[in-house]
């Protein structure tokens, strides 16, 4: 049987961080090596990490970049490599290059380029023109670069038919989002069964500000069926053997030879590149390792914010976070997290009562504080409220009361939080979600306040899912948490429904509009009623300058706020009208 052994090293990079990044290159291959891997794939951009943003107009970090692909050149034999980079020919390229015998034996430049939602690649890159198959011991493989195999009719198809590709390595650094991982791999069993082709995808996994990658790198053979899967949210060394000669039996056929001559033009177009034989290393028997299973949706949203705290705290040297807590789902969710994410050890709660808040939230705040282990902090802010009030009884005289007084509340809390911060070095994680933020119903220098924004882009009622997730695991969230009507407690009686639809109308509301586009007309068209709708509408537009001064926070959604879905602040555009 004619094989050959494929590795994908599934790793977590840090953008800037060549060395470190350059040495987990060097390690994965030294495993690799072990394994009898023949080729063996790294996401892209590995040696900068993604997305390197605007790091990418410096000159010397390019130079630096380059100089780390040269220390893994010289210490690369005995296996053929392939590692994504930044390379530099009259600008720039997103590139993979392929490594053998401390040589680089080809460099692939990335033809397409996303310019969409978090992607800002053209602001930064040239597009690749070449096609380049390699040929190691007289078995072909294609390289290509993440958005170049979402496309039908893109540089696939071109390697696989016109190039002679049996294997198509495709190296990534695709951001999650919730169930996004279907998508993926109902287009690469299409493409891997309409070009005859085995890919291999592999993809980065782990934090970076907004972002998480999820990994779940996938083997498929030529007819499109997984044949391996990697780990979601871990690092992972996945490895398979290919058997070739099945290949070639299954282009053997008629339809496959006549789509075959279609490219004879392209042929061309191709450049073949010849690999040294490689030293025939004796292949070990490949231990079978137990069938992942894809996560269940609540799974797998919990498991993304854990690496996205997790990374945003250690990348960026938080040893220490805290949460304020109130006896309300959001921060109990999030403070949740934080402990399974970084250990109770490290987070501490603060519990600010007012003379509004009720004994059960105080008792809940305990609760839940003892069930996690974490330190509890209770600062009473009444007084310091007053004080502010008395401050202002001159201005204000003979003013009512209104939200004023309630968002000077969360205000104190915002800054005994920041003064904790400040004393200690602790990380303030704020605990708003996707609903509150949507539609503004948070407090501008308060609640807002923080570092991280945990569950910024977790709706409501998948907050309430992840709460009853986390407590299969083991109680830890009181029940009366999650069964109580919401409130913010700011005033006498308060509850969420008295400024907002309910939660369970709310959300798909702010689905359609702000994650599908859809018009007034269209939503309302749902079945939703007209006033309703319009309210959500004019509440979310008129929230974006909140929105564009908030802390960066985990995208778990296809459209999450900031870099997916940019609105002007001055706008006079209503579309509700």
């Amino acid at each position: 049987m004619n094989t050959i052994r494929i590795g994908m090293a599934q790793i977590n990079c840090t953008v800037g961080d060549l060395a470190g990044n350059t040495e987990k290159v060097l390690e994965y291959t030294a495993k690799a090596k072990e394994m009898s891997v023949d080729i063996l794939s790294f996401p892209e951009m590995a040696i900068t990490g993604y997305p390197p943003e605007d790091l990418l107009l410096k000159n010397d970090f390019i130079d630096e970049n380059l100089k780390y692909l040269d220390i893994i050149k010289n210490k690369t034999a005995n296996i053929c490599v392939v590692v994504g980079f930044v390379n530099r020919k009259k600008g720039i390229y997103n590139a993979a290059a392929v490594i053998q015998n401390k040589k680089i034996a080809g460099i692939y430049h990335k033809m397409l380029l996303p310019n969409y939602g978090v992607f800002d690649e053209k602001r930064y890159f040239k597009e690749g023109d070449e096609y380049r198959v390699f040929s190691l011991n007289d078995i072909n493989f294609g390289v290509t670069i993440c958005e170049d195999i979402w496309f039908e009719d893109g540089p696939v198809k071109v390697l696989s038919f016109a190039g002679n590709a049996e294997i198509i390595i495709n190296i990534n650094s695709s951001p999650y989002y919730l169930g996004k991982w279907r998508l993926r791999e109902t287009m690469l069993r299409e493409r891997a069964r309409n070009n005859k082709v085995v890919i291999a995808y592999n993809n980065m996994v782990g934090g970076q500000d907004e972002l998480v990658f999820d990994g779940h790198g996938l083997i498929l053979d030529a007819k499109g069926n997984v044949i391996e899967r990697g780990r979601q949210f871990e690092e992972d060394l996945i490895i398979s053997d290919i058997d070739i000669d099945e290949i070639r039996g299954q282009r053997k056929d008629q339809r496959w030879l006549e789509k075959k001559k279609e490219f004879k033009a392209y042929k061309k177009d191709v450049k073949i590149v010849k690999l040294k034989k490689q030293k025939d290393i004796k292949k070990h028997l490949l231990l079978k390792r137990d069938r992942i299973e894809p996560l269940s949706q609540e799974e797998e949203v919990y498991n993304a914010l854990l690496l996205g705290i997790k990374d945003y705290s250690k990348k960026n040297s938080f040893k220490k976070t805290v949460v304020g807590l109130s006896g309300g789902i959001d921060s109990a969710l999030t403070v949740a997290i934080a402990v399974d994410a970084i250990g109770k050890e490290n987070v501490s709660g603060v519990f600010m009562p007012s003379m509004y808040t009720s004994n059960e939230s105080r008792e809940d705040v305990e609760i839940l504080s003892k069930n996690l282990g974490i330190k509890l902090i209770t600062v009473p802010i009444t007084e310091t409220y007053n004080n502010y009030i008395n401050s202002l009884s001159q201005i204000f005289k003979d003013l009512k009361t209104d939200v004023t007084e309630e968002n000077i509340q969360a205000r104190v809390r915002g800054n005994i939080l920041m003064a904790l911060s400040n004393k200690f070095g602790w990380l303030v994680l704020t605990t708003g979600n996707k609903s509150e933020m949507s539609v503004g119903y948070a407090t501008l220098y308060g609640d807002m306040a923080g570092g991280f924004a945990v569950i910024k882009d977790v709706p409501k009622t998948m907050v309430y899912k992840l709460s009853e997730h986390r407590n299969k695991h083991g109680e830890v969230i009181p029940k009366r948490i999650i069964e109580k009507e919401p409130t913010a407690e700011l005033r006498p009686g308060q509850k969420d429904a008295d400024t907002l639809p309910q939660y369970e109308v709310l959300d798909p509301i702010l689905q359609a509009y702000i994650e599908d586009d859809k018009s007034f007309a269209d939503i309302t068209a749902m079945g939703f009623d007209k006033a309703v709708v319009k309210r959500v509408i004019d509440m979310v537009d008129k929230s974006e300058y909140k929105r564009r001064q908030s802390p960066p926070g985990i995208k778990i959604t296809p459209k999450a706020f900031g870099k997916d879905r940019r609105m002007p602040i001055t706008n006079w555009y209503k579309a509700t009208n």
